[in-house]
């Protein structure tokens, strides 16, 4: 008897697979990675088979059968992928396995399948009747000819059928692939004689190919030429009959890095990303899974793509924080993609301008320390606000000096990390501010469509026109963001264009590539916009480039806000001066002494993550600990402080020594949920995981939880 050990596709964290179910005869090649339509309970539901056995504790009258066998499996290393991605980020086994599960298919998703279409085939009898004097209708003369001459037949379905009947012609279906619409920014990527740096690189990436692996840091300033390293090492692993997995930060921002891969290498790339259609993303999937494409380059759920025989995982922008995954499991793709090299003798290389503490601290390092055009990184101008008499705006003078220089060629790109007009309006009488009521935070000024809006949970208001609580129409805007640095910008480097890249103007399908073709595409002008502006473009003619309010993510409470302050300042410094024209940086900040600041104006990514490690260690943050984060929510207050608190509990006795659970402490309120956070900081990772699987699992399983939410976040960022 063959036993499917299957674990149900359900949400219930309470649930403990497992199941097992009696396969019948005609399900005979059903094995691990099948998905399943099973039995389960009173209610049918999908199941993934993650084992099988010869026997069952369970006698085989008992035994259930599955209903139907589902046409894609995944593969069996990918099962087990996913359920170690549930148990290393306190998740459950579906929602794990949801992870690897071919598109469309787990709760909830919409089944898609292979598309199939109608062709039809002139036969000899056909060409006959076209020759002769047979007769034929209109329309079935038509077919007749478009087919002879080689063309597809566009005709009705009932012609054809008519004509099939006569034997005029052969009617077969095929599966037609869908195939996601072609990225294109910037030349196409004909490969380069690869200068010495890039060459050493290469050939240490290439012994690792040819050997058992490991793991690389490449560490290389802004625009030395790390993408050709990258595609140098995907050729040598398609030679060599192994597939790749090329990781990018956001799909949508990284058009060149995409369009550079597809040119190279054609039909072996497969795209794997939310934005295709559910059919696109379906058949890239399959197109994997069957070998039809060896090398997949998508966002962080790219790291469980069907790839077989993987040879190398490259991670472009290793630094960006978009790897991490928001909802259940809240996985981090770049420690995903190390496990799944390690497991598969894969190599591994995390290229970055401005690598993470972490990253620096734990892999063998190779460096690119020049430029691939051998032009220098671009001065970098660090500009003092803190004298500003506001009569210049959000601008500061030399700011609005560079700008107008551009109004006779030239292209800038300029950083505001914050959208739309204001970031709050209040009451100059009272002293009253518009704030979400369902979250703890500030609506936000949009003037275009004349709304307030709440950028964590999507509130819109109406602007108004008078305060409520005083009735006074004397209404204050607080400072700037994208869409108010809009309209300055316009005027001051008229009659060159100015295009904004935000969440606002990029909306809809396609958005920021049109935005970004349209730049490029322009003799000047001005690329103005949030983080998304300094995502690894490449434009050789951009000659200036300025952050505004470059300190402002130095105020987070976040042990983090260092590293991603240098980084962002660092990185949009890099889109400047590619071009022979050379290029210049300038920095607007409050706090122009800050070691962030003043290492990104340097371009001195060792100094600093010398410093930043140091700091670390002294405070025992990563890479010399562990952070786990167990979130808690509910409608009330009381709840949520009652069930941190029984999780507290649970924990206390069962963390690994040295570790601590610091909390339960408030988190601000979101979407009408008040929430309470622990945070366990630990020397040893899998100890301290184990013990908040247990604990969350343990409490789960009560009912002193109910109507409360559990989240648990491994490695939060």
């Amino acid at each position: 008897m063959a036993i499917a050990k299957v674990e149900p596709l359900t949400t219930a964290r309470a649930l403990r697979g497992p199941f097992d179910y009696r396969l019948p005869e005609a399900m005979d090649g059903v094995g691990v990675g099948s998905v399943l339509l099973v039995p389960f309970g009173r209610r049918r539901v999908l199941g993934v088979v993650v084992d099988l056995a010869d026997s069952s504790d369970l006698p085989p009258e008992r035994l259930a059968e599955p209903i139907e066998a589902l046409e894609a499996g995944v593969p069996s290393e990918l099962v087990r992928l996913g359920l170690w991605a549930a148990r290393e980020y306190c998740s459950t086994p579906a929602r794990g396995l949801g992870l690897v599960l071919p598109p469309g298919t787990g709760p909830g998703g919409q089944r898609v399948r292979a598309r199939r279409v109608t062709r039809a085939e002139i036969t000899r009898a056909g060409r006959e009747a076209l020759e002769g004097s047979a007769r034929l209708g209109r329309r079935q003369r038509a077919e007749l000819e478009a087919l002879a001459e080689g063309r597809e037949a566009d005709g009705d379905r009932a012609t054809l059928r008519r004509l099939e009947a006569r034997g005029l012609v052969e009617l077969r279906e095929v599966e037609v692939g869908r195939r996601p619409r072609a990225a294109s920014i910037g030349k196409p990527a004909t490969p380069v004689r690869l200068n010495a740096a890039q060459g050493s690189a290469v050939e240490r990436i290439v012994a690792g190919l040819d050997g058992d692996g490991g793991e690389l840091l490449l560490h290389g300033i802004t625009g030395s030429g790390k993408t050709e390293v990258y595609l140098a090492a995907a050729a040598a692993a398609l030679e060599r009959g192994r597939g790749a997995i090329v990781l990018v930060p956001e799909i949508g921002l990284t058009p060149q890095t995409v369009s550079r891969f597809r040119d190279r290498f054609g039909d072996a790339v497969a795209l794997l990303h939310s934005q295709l259609a559910p059919g696109e993303r379906y058949d890239e999937w399959r197109r994997l899974r069957d070998g039809e494409a060896r090398l997949c380059v998508g966002p962080r759920s790219a790291a469980f793509a069907p790839v077989a025989g993987l040879g190398l995982v490259v991670i472009d922008e290793e630094h960006d924080a978009s790897y991490k995954q928001e909802g259940d499991p809240r996985y981090d793709a770049r420690h995903v993609v190390r496990e799944r090299a390690g497991r598969s003798g894969a190599m591994l290389v995390a290229g970055s301008a401005t690598p993470r503490p972490e990253s620096w601290h734990e892999l063998e390092r190779l460096e690119l320390p020049r430029r691939a055009d051998g032009g220098e990184l671009p001065h970098v101008d660090v500009l003092d606000m803190r004298g500003a008499d506001g009569r210049g705006g959000p601008l500061h003078q030399s700011t609005r000096e560079a700008l107008e220089g551009l109004r006779d060629g030239g292209k800038a790109i300029l950083l505001l990390n914050r959208r739309g007009w204001a970031p709050f309006l209040s009451c100059r009488s009272c002293g009253h501010a518009w704030s979400c009521p369902d979250c703890d935070v500030s609506l936000v000024v949009h003037r275009h469509v004349e709304r307030l809006a709440c950028h964590h949970c999507g509130r819109v208001e109406r602007l108004p026109d008078a305060c409520p609580e005083c009735g006074s129409v004397s209404l204050a805007r607080h400072g700037a963001g994208t869409e108010r640095l809009e309209p300055l910008l316009r005027e001051l480097v008229d009659p060159q264009p100015v295009f904004r890249l935000d969440s606002d103007s990029a909306a809809g399908e396609g958005g920021h590539l049109e935005i970004l073709r349209r730049f490029q595409e322009a003799d000047g002008g001005v690329l103005l916009g949030t983080q998304m502006v300094a995502k690894g473009h490449d434009f050789p003619d951009v000659v200036l480039s300025v952050v505004l309010d470059a300190d402002a993510s130095l105020r987070f409470p976040d042990f983090r806000a260092e590293e991603r302050t240098f980084a962002l300042i660092a990185q949009l410094a890099g889109r400047s001066g590619r071009g022979p024209a050379g290029g210049r940086v300038l920095v607007q900040t409050l706090a122009p002494d800050a070691p962030a600041i003043e290492a990104a104006a340097r371009h001195d990514s060792p100094g600093f993550l010398a410093g930043e490690l140091e700091r670390r260690r002294a405070l025992s943050y990563p890479p010399f600990s562990h952070l786990i984060r167990v979130e808690v929510g509910a409608a009330e207050p009381g709840p949520a402080e009652r069930a941190a608190g029984e999780i507290r509990d649970l924990l206390d006795g069962s963390l690994p020594p040295d570790a601590q659970a610091l909390g339960p402490a408030p988190r601000m309120r979101l979407r009408g949920r008040h929430r309470r956070q622990l945070l366990v900081k630990s020397p040893e990772r899998g100890p301290a995981v184990a013990a908040v699987r247990e604990a969350v699992e343990a409490a789960a399983a009560g009912r002193s939880l109910r109507g409360v939410t559990l989240a648990v976040d491994v490695d939060p960022q």
